[in-house]
């Protein structure tokens, strides 16, 4: 028997590939001939006219809805601004108060002190002042160097930014005064301040956010540090160590203001004491 294969198509092309062979344009621009043909148009001129008007309109309205919204705004801002600065002005005077009432009082204990301990002849009140004089907890005054670091008017342009602030942030970092802190004791300072708060045993010198902050109050740019001791001396160790070695450089590249000056009569404040809970008597 036979088979007839008659009828049967083998391969049949796809009617995509086909359209692809046959048909080089998209259906779309046959079916936009073909209204140009007949007089259609999708859109007319004043069709496109009104919905861009529309759109500039809502666009208009969102605007004014928002900049009317921030103007109403702005009073409250205002007041919640200035009753955050009548509370920290008043906060700031009532601490500079109990500060006052503190130094009048401890005053009044050295007094008491000095009198109680003016006939032992055991000389412990001339081992108090000396240990006194060491902690820092009496101001002082005399002949130094005073070493200013300044942040840059304008922020610089800084690739590592990693490394120090950008933006009109901080370049002076806690570690550069804390290299010339230590400079200047290595250097034989007797007693040293960074802009009039005293450096004392257990104040440190460190960053918190943006701010600068030496025993936790903050000071700001010029930051100055005053140390009292051997103007010669000091002068010749501290040139020649690696505080003022990296200063130099961080001048030269990132463009803040570094100086050292010599002054003949410093006065430095008295450090902050901590209270004393618990003591141990050293051994000999």
């Amino acid at each position: 028997m036979k088979r007839s294969d008659e009828g049967v198509v083998r391969n049949p092309e796809p009617s995509l590939l086909r359209s692809l062979m046959t048909e080089h344009l998209d259906p779309g621009y046959a079916a936009s001939a073909r209204a140009r043909e007949h007089g259609k148009r999708k859109s007319t001129p004043t069709s496109a006219s009104l919905w861009l008007i529309v759109g500039a309109l809502l666009t208009g309205f969102v605007l004014c809805t928002a900049y009317l919204q921030a103007v109403e705004q702005v009073p409250g801002t205002n007041h919640v601004r200035s009753d955050l600065l009548s509370k920290v002005e008043d906060v700031e005077a009532d601490i500079d108060a109990l500060t006052g009432e503190r130094d009048a009082l401890a005053g009044d204990v050295d007094a008491a002190r000095s009198e109680a301990l003016a006939g032992d002849g055991s000389g412990l009140l001339e081992q108090l002042h000396g240990v006194e004089v060491t902690a820092g907890a009496e101001a002082v005054h005399g002949p130094g160097l005073v070493v200013t670091l300044t942040d840059p008017v304008a922020p610089p342009d800084l690739s590592d930014s990693s490394q120090r602030s950008v933006g009109g942030r901080a370049v002076v970092l806690d570690r550069d005064l804390q290299s010339v802190v230590n400079a200047m004791w290595a250097s034989g300072a007797e007693a040293i301040a960074i802009n009039d708060v005293r450096v004392g045993p257990g104040v440190t010198v460190r960053q918190a956010g943006g701010a600068m902050l030496v025993d936790n109050q903050p000071v700001f740019s010029p930051y100055a540090v005053s140390a009292i001791g051997p103007q010669s001396d000091m002068q010749t160790k501290f040139v020649v160590s690696d505080a003022y070695l990296r200063l130099t450089s961080v001048q030269q590249l990132y463009g803040i203001d570094f100086s050292v000056a010599e002054s003949d009569d410093l006065s430095l404040p008295a450090a902050t004491i901590r209270e004393i809970r618990v003591a141990r008597e050293g051994g000999s």
